[in-house]
């Protein structure tokens, strides 16, 4: 950018009624592209929770099938998923790519040449300083690293499997930049980003900084009567005796009887498991993002796909010829009516022309970090800063 940094530019769209950045997709509207300023929106009932295909026979589990899109759609109590994976190349020294930006959409780049994305960055990848306010992210970095800084002072760098769990709250600014540290081979980087609302009595909570490490989120092993082994991994939730780490206090998975689950599920070809059943009321959905299929109950389903299944009914997976890996997403839901607009989810139109009004007047407590796009040095160290300057490592 020339004569306006990209903090004022990110304040003018606040400004204006509209941030897009980290999964800040407006939620109408399907695409990760920097919203034109609206016009106040409406407050709505959410969608997810109205049936959009009829109930199957009681003998199948699954309620229906769609290709996926981007972002990833979700029910009650989730708003968004977001499934990220860059090839990203060898870095410069200066923790972007070495390689040419040229051709690319400065600012705001999702078109994937190459096989990677700046996205909001400038010289590094990732999504600068933008604020958010009712909900949480859950960001599960499976390969690459994360770092994060936020408005309360907290700093971050995670990754290999490790979890942030960020209650937005009251109102939060974070970053999440992709360095690229290695210079003599490439960077990958995978990870998901999915968004956990909050009820209306939680809206307005302090914000809350969680870290799960890696070595604390169990990982459970099954196999098959063949011998096909099946991999869970339990964000949330649990799975027989295995029990996902705490979530922040204030969450809706926190509640006893919300049954938030989150896992992801790496399936040897062939390899077949059962779901267990839980409340015929909860939210249930799969994702196939690896592999060629899954067989769901009777039905095949092809990777990039979602298929919505019945929590009340154990439900048979089984493998296609390749290996396969899928995330699930849980939980009973909020039942509340969705008001979204860009970085804010609340419950009515007043509410959302409120976070805008209170963002521009207090910039959420402000911006500590020397830039918008804040990285952790060159070590490679993981690590968590709380805002009360306690710093913590994984095991």
């Amino acid at each position: 950018m020339s004569d306006v940094t990209r903090r004022k530019a990110l304040q003018l769209l606040a400004g204006a009624g509209a941030v897009s950045a980290a999964g800040c997709v407006e939620r109408n509207r399907g695409k990760e592209t920097m919203p034109q300023p609206p016009t106040p929106p409406a407050a709505h009932a959410d969608p997810k929770t109205t049936p959009q295909t009829a109930a199957a026979p009681a003998a199948d589990p699954v309620l229906a099938v769609r290709p996926l899109s981007t972002p990833w759609q979700t029910r009650d109590p989730f708003l968004f998923c977001m499934h990220h994976h860059d090839q990203y190349p060898k870095g410069n020294g200066r923790f972007g790519p070495a390689a040419s930006l040229a051709g690319r959409q400065h600012g705001s780049d999702f078109a994937g040449v190459d096989g990677w994305n700046m996205y909001h960055g400038d010289k590094v990848p990732g999504f600068p300083a933008h604020p958010h306010r009712g909900f949480e992210t859950v960001t599960v970095v499976r390969t690459g690293l994360l770092d994060h800084a936020d408005s309360l002072g907290a700093a971050a760098r995670y990754g290999g499997g490790d979890v942030q769990w960020l209650t937005a709250g009251r109102g939060i600014q974070h970053a999440e930049m992709f360095p690229l540290l290695r210079q003599d081979q490439d960077n990958p980087l995978e990870l998901f980003q999915i968004w956990l609302n909050l009820p209306a009595d939680k809206k307005f909570t302090l914000p809350h900084f969680s870290m799960l490490w890696n070595d604390s989120i169990p990982t459970v092993h099954v196999k098959d009567d063949a011998g096909r082994s099946t991999e869970l991994r339990v964000v949330a939730g649990r799975v027989g005796d295995k029990v996902a780490p705490s979530p922040p206090p204030n969450s809706w998975a926190a509640a006893a009887d919300s049954d938030v689950a989150i896992w992801t599920l790496k399936m040897a070809p062939g390899a077949s498991w059962t779901l267990p059943t839980t409340g015929a009321d909860r939210n249930r959905t799969l994702y196939v993002f690896r592999g060629s299929s899954v067989q769901v109950g009777p039905r095949k389903v092809a990777r990039g796909h979602l298929v919505e299944i019945r929590a009340d009914v154990a439900t048979r997976l089984v493998a296609g010829p390749d290996e396969t890996e899928l995330l699930m997403l849980q939980g009973r839901p909020i039942g509340e009516p969705v008001a979204q607009h860009g970085p804010f989810v609340m419950n009515t139109r007043a509410e959302i022309q409120q976070a805008y009004a209170d963002y521009r007047k207090t910039r959420f407590g402000g911006w500590p970090w020397p830039n918008d796009e804040p990285v952790h040095g060159a070590d490679g160290q993981r690590f968590a800063r709380r805002p009360d300057g306690t710093v913590e490592r994984p095991a």
